[in-house]
């Protein structure tokens, strides 16, 4: 049987695309803001010296600064308002969320609803702001920094005025982006702070395409090995599209019941569980908190600013150990992920809470009593189903990690950033076709009552 909603989904062309204009007007909302964050990261941070800058940036561009740099679009190769991106924003997320699970007074402004949500929101743009204030606090005082050896530095006139003007303009660009990322949540269409690290990702894929077309000319690339990644990406592709399609189907029955003189209810339907019920978050979350140490060790060593002792100690261990390919950093990054799987998870659906709404509609899982029996049969699947999904994450963030540190270095291929690619797509398409339905279902309404006026 085919339910009202997918043959509606069928029925969708670009006629109903031509008249829902509140759905073109939130597409033009979003390319519009994507293109101000894209003008963003060619805006150089004053006071810096790109030609220098340029230079040492070459230098520590294979590691884990160019995995940094792909995620802001380029943004940290130039040194623009925006290379801090929405990191600092993504890591005050990943905090809050932890602490309402640990603080009593969150995790009740987490079960009042909206203006709960709204409350833990405003606390996590304040913790971005103190986030982005120590982030970029550390990225001037690296380009401040004068090498001992030469003299020089990477900022034209190194000083106070230098440090106080950068960490302002990195604040104030990663305010502006994480504005920018709820407007588009909240006028346009995806989520915007998915949406602004998908632009930044597939505006440097071209450029990472043609340095492997380019190596491959130059020999240093062998062609079977490029051939070997277009395959990889593509069977990436197909197998994540795949699996964040897929779905374990809970039936759910109601039961009938007499209401006057009729017989209603005992229809059937189906609880859908994502086998990734996390979605991208997982990654994301993991590459944020492991960039963290790499982008501040990267930058000392481009900038030289490191001087010998245990800072030097800890840069050294931090590059030789949690650079991208290394064992450590693969270890790590694995456990990260699958931990944020779980933890996101338990966030977003709660067995409990589900298993009572089912009892409240009279909806049951055949087999299984409501209440206490449902939501520990609920909590059964979904439990194996997460651990499917982190396997399959998993398997697509560090598979390519592991490939690119047996080919030390010679191509980049980023599991995380096809996974970012293919599910954000698939989500805002997914969101587009849910308004193309709303307005079809709109039209329906409309015309039935327009037909009932006239009889």
């Amino acid at each position: 049987m085919v339910s009202a909603a997918e043959q509606l989904a069928r029925n969708i062309n670009f006629s109903t695309f031509g008249k829902a204009k509140e759905l073109q007007a939130r597409i033009w909302f979003t390319l519009g803001a994507l293109i101000v964050y894209r003008l963003g990261t060619h805006i150089p941070v004053p006071g810096v010296d790109p030609v220098q800058f340029a230079a040492s940036f070459g230098a520590a561009s294979q590691g884990i600064l160019g995995m940094w740099n792909m995620f802001s679009g380029g943004a940290v190769e130039r040194m623009a308002i925006f290379a801090l991106n929405v990191m600092p924003y993504i890591s005050a997320s990943i905090i809050v969320q932890i602490l309402t699970t640990a603080v009593p007074a969150l995790e009740r402004l987490k079960k009042e609803g909206e203006a709960g949500r709204k409350q833990l929101n405003q606390y996590t743009r304040y913790l971005t702001v103190i986030l982005a204030i120590a982030q970029s606090s550390a990225t001037a005082m690296a380009l401040n920094a004068v090498d001992p050896a030469t003299g020089a530095s990477l900022a034209v006139d190194p000083g106070p005025y230098f440090l106080a003007s950068t960490i302002i303009t990195l604040v104030g660009g990663t305010i502006f982006l994480m504005w920018l990322g709820e407007q588009i949540t909240a006028r346009g269409v995806g989520n915007g702070i998915s949406l602004i690290i998908f632009a930044g990702i597939v505006a440097e894929l071209p450029r990472y395409a043609f340095q492997s077309l380019a190596q491959t000319r130059e020999g240093s690339l062998p062609i079977m090995a490029l051939l070997a990644v277009i395959a990889l990406s593509v069977a990436l592709i197909v197998f994540i599209v795949f699996v964040e399609r897929s779905q374990r189907r809970l039936l759910i029955q109601y039961p009938k019941r007499q209401q006057g003189n009729r017989m209603i209810g005992g229809e059937s339907s189906f609880l859908p569980l994502k086998i990734n019920t996390p979605g991208v978050i997982p990654p994301i979350f993991a590459s944020s908190l492991l960039l963290l140490p790499n982008m501040f060790a990267g930058l000392s060593t481009a900038t030289g600013a490191e001087s010998g002792g245990w800072w030097a100690s800890t840069l050294q261990f931090i590059q030789a150990y949690l650079g991208n390919g290394q064992p450590l950093f693969i270890i790590v990054y694995a456990i990260l992920i699958i931990f944020f799987c779980f933890f996101y998870t338990s966030i977003v659906f709660n067995p409990d809470e589900t298993a009572e709404n089912l009892r409240k509609y009279g909806g049951f899982i055949p087999g299984y009593r409501p209440g206490k029996r449902t939501a520990e049969h609920l909590d059964y699947v979904l439990t194996r189903l997460t651990v499917i999904g982190a396997a399959y994450i998993t398997a697509v963030c560090v598979l390519p990690e592991v490939l690119r540190g047996q080919f030390n270095g010679m191509f980049y291929i980023g599991g995380t950033s096809i996974l970012i690619v293919v599910s954000v797509t698939m989500d805002t398409v997914a969101q587009i076709q849910s308004h193309l339905i709303g307005h079809q279902y709109e039209g329906m309404i409309k015309r039935s009552r327009l037909g009932g006026r006239r009889k």
